[in-house]
C-alpha cells in the first residue's frame, strides 16, 4: 500500500488532461473542490498510507477516528486516483447540478464518513462470521465507497436506464450492485 516515489504519475497526468478537456468552467464548484482536495492529498499526503487507512483494528479498537476523514481522500497510487476522480468528475457534474452545491457538499461529507463506518462494520461481521481475524486488519483507502453511494443516488434520480456490465445489459438500479460483486471478484481488496 506504499506509493512508489520518483516515477512519472501517468494516471495523474491523464486525470489532469481529462479535467482540462471538460474545462474548469464546466465543473461545478463542489465537484472541482473534491477533485482538487484528492489531487492535493495525493501529491502531499497527510501521512503515509498505512497511517491513514481505515480498519477495524485502527478505527474501532484503537479509536483512530481521524482515519474516517483521511482514508477516503488518500489513494494507493496514481491509477487508483485517476479512476476514482474520473468517476467523481462525471457523477459530480450530473448530481451537483441536480442537487445544488450545498446539498451535494453535505452528501459528500456524510458519505465520506459513513462509508468508513460501513466498511468497519462489514469487516467486523466477516471477522465474526468467518472466524477469521485477518478481517480486523484489512485496511482501505480511496474514494470508491463514496462513488458507489453516489452511483446508487444517481440511479435513484435517473430511473429506467440500462447499463452494460461485463457485456450484460442490466437495469441501472441493479447494475451498481452487480458491478460491486464483479469488482470484488476481479480485484479483491
Amino acid at each position: 500500500m506504499q506509493r512508489r516515489q520518483g516515477r512519472v504519475n501517468a494516471g495523474l497526468l491523464l486525470l489532469l488532461y481529462q479535467i482540462s478537456q471538460v474545462g474548469l468552467q464546466n465543473i461545478p464548484s463542489v465537484t472541482l473542490g473534491v477533485l482538487a482536495l484528492n489531487i492535493f492529498l495525493f501529491l502531499n499526503p497527510v501521512r503515509p498510507l498505512p497511517e491513514v487507512c481505515i480498519s477495524v483494528n485502527e478505527g474501532f479498537y484503537r479509536k483512530n477516528w481521524e482515519r474516517l476523514l483521511l482514508s477516503p481522500v488518500h489513494h494507493a497510487d496514481d491509477w487508483h486516483l485517476y479512476y476514482n476522480m474520473i468517476s467523481m468528475l462525471w457523477k459530480g457534474i450530473m448530481l451537483e447540478k441536480k442537487l445544488k452545491s450545498i446539498w451535494f457538499a453535505y452528501i459528500i461529507a456524510v458519505f465520506s464518513v459513513l462509508i468508513g463506518v460501513v466498511y468497519m462494520v462489514l469487516e467486523f461481521m466477516l471477522m465474526e462470521i468467518l472466524d477469521d481475524p485477518s478481517y480486523e486488519i484489512n485496511c482501505a483507502v480511496g474514494f470508491s465507497g463514496v462513488l458507489f453511494a453516489l452511483k446508487v443516488l444517481n440511479n435513484h434520480y435517473n430511473p429506467g436506464r440500462v447499463s452494460s456490465v461485463l457485456g450484460l445489459q442490466i437495469p441501472s438500479k441493479y447494475a451498481c450492485w452487480v458491478e460491486l460483486v464483479a469488482i470484488h471478484l476481479i480485484s479483491p481488496g
